[in-house]
């Protein structure tokens, strides 16, 4: 809005009324419509557009209009066609109705309202449809293609409640392990600023990352290891070694595919340590079921909003202290298992 202009669209019908009728009463009276505009505290768009208003239906064109839909006024929508639509934007994707994205957004929406009604809507109505349905803009959760549904299955309803089983009689712990890399030039999240004024944070220019290799229980355990380079048989065994010795109990330790996790000198050593440790793999292509993935998304959101590491050294004792706190903290830990997707596991 341009500076010193009032909006007159905060004011109610009638002072809009009123405000339209002085401004073309001062037109009229000889005043230019710039004149006006500056006078009045208005855009000269305003002024044109209300003169012109008046040129055409004379008293009637200034007339204040009811905001909203009129008494009895039917929505653009029927209730059959809005049900059919939830059940199409909650169960389906875009493509399954030959729309472009991969997930709904308004506009993508208002397409598919357009396709199948021939009905035009703008954003704003689409979101208010949209909220009425109860449904609100989510992030979605990525599932590979390769992913085999009977193995999640399978995995869910017989794999794990048979480790769990296996877990209890042994008196075993169960911890599901993840590796994830910090990277010293990770996304900065959103913060606060003046509206158009871009806010800057400092940040080094050098690009270099360490590594955490993280297991943790639905208890509120947590065992870790800060590292560099590539994550390799040794960096593994050498953690497995240091958590069997730490721990009084047998371990039964959930992974992924990784190829390090599944190679023969793992094997071997997991066969000769058999007493202290069991290992088992979560189907392919699967990390929404590992709990861990939630707690590297809040480890890599939690270092690169609250520090600015300008050295490796920096950004790895950075992730240790976030680590060293979070074990003293079991109850966010077992916050990790709540979410729908791994709360089998809790």
């Amino acid at each position: 809005m341009i500076a010193g202009v009032r909006d007159a669209r905060r004011l109610s019908p009638e002072a809009q009324e009123d405000l339209r009728r002085r401004v073309v009463a001062a037109v009229h009276g000889g005043m230019s419509q710039v004149e006006a505009a500056r006078v009045f505290a208005v855009a000269p768009q305003s002024v044109s557009r209300w003169v012109q208003a008046w040129r055409k239906r004379g008293s009637k064109g200034l007339t204040g209009r009811r905001r909203g839909r009129k008494p009895g006024e039917q929505k653009a929508l029927s209730a059959r066609r809005q049900r059919k639509l939830r059940y199409a934007v909650a169960e389906h994707t875009p493509a399954t109705f030959g729309l472009t994205g991969l997930v709904w957004t308004r506009k993508t929406v208002a397409e598919l309202i357009r396709v199948r009604h021939g009905i035009v809507l703008n954003l704003r109505t689409v979101g208010n449809y949209l909220r009425s349905w109860g449904l609100s803009p989510q992030k979605p959760i990525r599932k590979a293609y390769e992913q085999d549904p009977e193995s999640v299955r399978r995995w869910l309803e017989e794999d794990y409640l048979a480790i769990a089983a296996r877990a209890r009689r042994e008196g075993a712990l169960i911890l599901w392990l993840d590796q994830t890399g910090i990277r010293s030039d990770a996304t900065v999240a959103r913060t606060w600023a003046p509206a158009g004024q871009t806010p800057v944070v400092g940040k080094t220019g050098k690009r270099f990352s360490v590594n955490a290799m993280c297991a943790i229980g639905n208890k509120g355990e947590l065992y870790f290891t800060v590292y560099t380079g590539s994550f390799n048989g040794k960096v593994f065994l050498s953690f497995l070694d240091r958590l069997t010795r730490h721990l009084d109990r047998k371990v039964h330790l959930i992974v992924d595919g990784h190829p390090v996790h599944r190679r023969k000198t793992i094997q071997q050593w997991i066969t000769k340590h058999a007493e202290a440790i069991a290992m088992h793999f979560l189907p392919g292509y699967s990390p929404e079921l590992n709990p861990d993935e939630l707690l590297n998304a809040d480890l890599k959101r939690t270092v690169s909003t609250s520090t600015a590491p300008k050295t490796r050294a920096e950004l790895k004792q950075a992730v240790r202290s976030f680590l060293h706190r979070l074990q003293k903290l079991p109850d966010r830990v077992r916050s990790y298992f709540g979410k729908p997707e791994v709360r089998y596991a809790a």
